[in-house]
């Protein structure tokens, strides 16, 4: 409902220079194969370059299958507050906390 509600908002031009895609499953957002085996036509599909999640149990799942899978680098933020809240992993390396602190400093500007 909630990205729903995104992407009705990005189409109404109150989330302007952006493409706002979703509900969108995983292998869609990461596989211009899956979309295009599934007829799923998305600007997004198979280039996303964020991907939001509906919780802290669900973005952490993510984070770790694109770190350890797909040897992806990290940055983790989360937003609403009055100031960005970094978290990062007790095991995350120094390259992930200094992503997410200049993420932190970029959106808290």
């Amino acid at each position: 409902v909630e990205a729903d509600m995104l992407k009705q908002m990005n189409r109404n031009g109150e989330l302007p220079h952006c493409i706002v895609e979703g509900p969108i499953s995983y292998d869609l957002a990461v596989s211009e194969e899956a979309a295009r085996i599934k007829d799923y036509d998305s600007p997004v599909a198979g280039d996303a370059d964020i991907m939001l999640v509906p919780d802290i149990v669900a973005g952490n799942l993510l984070a770790k299958s694109l770190l350890y899978s797909g040897n992806a680098r990290t940055a983790g933020i989360i937003v609403g507050a009055k100031a960005p809240i970094v978290i990062t992993s007790r095991s995350a390396t120094a390259d992930d906390k200094y992503m997410s602190l200049a993420l932190a400093a970029l959106i808290g500007k």
